[in-house]
């Protein structure tokens, strides 16, 4: 016996193959993402196309709009995370900016860009990087 679609899913699928992240899940689903890349990372030194960043930075922004709701499951009184963000290596924002990996992580500990270290490695807030290449203010 065929298994009979899931309406919901059927109206977040877009005829190109794409998948529609409503604003309200962004955040969740970043979050999954982001710990699923931290692992692989760790594991492995997996990095991500420039394609796969513009993907999270979307769903950054759209978490950012979002409205928020409390995840499914939870109680009303529990507190809702913050946004999750997305970081850079310090050579991943080496490569975005065309500079070098030690250039990259001297802002990081100067404070230029907002960061933090994850034990040897410096990861960058890829907002904060995008201000300060811009001479903007960042979020």
């Amino acid at each position: 016996m065929a298994m009979q679609p899931d309406p919901g899913v059927a109206r977040l699928l877009r005829p190109d193959g794409s998948v529609m992240v409503p604003p309200s899940v962004a955040s969740e689903v970043l979050r999954a993402l982001m710990r699923d890349l931290l692992d692989r990372t760790r594991a492995d030194g997996g990095e991500l196309s420039p394609e796969a960043r513009r993907v999270l930075h979307a769903l950054h922004a759209a978490a950012v709009r979002g409205e928020p709701h409390p995840p499914a499951g939870s109680s009303g009184g529990t507190p809702q995370q913050p946004a999750a963000t997305v970081e850079l290596t310090a050579a991943e924002a080496a490569h975005a900016m065309r500079c070098s990996p030690s250039y990259a992580r001297r802002l990081a500990r100067s404070g230029r860009v907002r960061a933090r270290r994850a034990g040897p490695v410096w990861l960058i807030d890829s907002a904060s990087l995008d201000a300060y290449r811009t001479g903007s203010t960042p979020p």
